[in-house]
């Protein structure tokens, strides 16, 4: 082990007694008690940084993140996840408008462009932390009388289910990287071009009718996905040599979208 990885493991060391939020020494002070030079702790704080570990505030110092928060590729809220880890969630709605849905939003939930859809924004806390950024259209046919008031801390889905009787059947979600435009940055207190998760779905109910678009954007630092891989049962006697295992891609083709069909991070 070099001595680099040796001082980036006592920080790591340090970091498992720290609380979210809990700053570190001054940087002089904490060169000199890990007896190394402030360009080497710079360094080390810098992938520790890189990694989502901790945040640097200039002109304060360098704090703790708690552990970043994982998403299991299943259907399961938000507000389930968090409550699940020990976390408060909440929400806070910063945007609802009633306007016509328009093709890109009308081909995605079945509906014609000129009927009604409500778009609402909001952004997603953890612990009062904002962790996600959250675009959901949903036809107004479908929810009467829904207003912000009623999204405010809570499950979207409760509330279909409690005051529209829209149960949740399954989603198609997709999830890719991106980086947060200067609005999403702002909304989510992190720098311009910062990288995060972007997951867009489309969730139907037991009448396989779709009831909502979303498009959320999840900070990087703060967020990742699990999933939990399975072994697929043995294949029958002679076809074992062709088999392919599941989401992979044969040599020599081109690569496939890869969609996740289990549902993901709900509202």
């Amino acid at each position: 082990m070099t001595k680099f990885h040796a001082i980036r493991d006592q920080l790591l060391d340090r970091l498992e007694d720290m609380a979210a939020g809990e700053q570190f020494p001054p940087e002089r002070q904490l060169a000199e008690t890990l007896g190394i030079s402030r360009m080497t702790l710079r360094r080390a704080i810098d992938e520790l940084v890189a990694k989502g570990m901790v945040r640097r505030r200039h002109g304060t110092g360098v704090f703790a993140l708690g552990p970043k928060l994982d998403q299991p590729l299943a259907a399961s809220s938000f507000t389930e996840d968090m409550l699940a880890r020990g976390v408060r969630p909440g929400s806070h709605i910063l945007s609802f408008d009633v306007a016509e849905a328009g093709a890109h939003i009308a081909r995605r939930l079945h509906i014609s462009e000129d009927d009604d859809v409500i778009a609402i924004l909001r952004l997603r806390l953890a612990d009062d932390e904002p962790i996600a950024l959250e675009e959901l259209h949903v036809p107004s046919a479908l929810v009467p009388g829904l207003s912000p008031g009623d999204l405010e801390d809570q499950s979207f889905y409760d509330l279909l289910r409690r005051n529209f009787g829209i149960r949740l059947n399954h989603s198609v979600q997709t999830i890719e990287p991106t980086l947060l435009d200067a609005g999403e940055a702002q909304h989510l207190g992190v720098e311009e071009l910062s990288p995060a998760l972007l997951f867009e779905r489309i969730s139907r109910g037991a009448d396989d009718r779709p009831f909502e678009f979303v498009r959320s954007v999840y900070r990087g630092d703060r967020y990742k996905v699990r999933t939990e891989l399975t072994v697929p049962a043995p294949a029958a006697a002679g076809a074992a040599a062709e088999a392919v295992p599941t989401g992979t891609v044969p040599t020599g083709t081109a690569p496939a979208t890869v969609t996740d069909h289990t549902g993901g991070v709900q509202p």
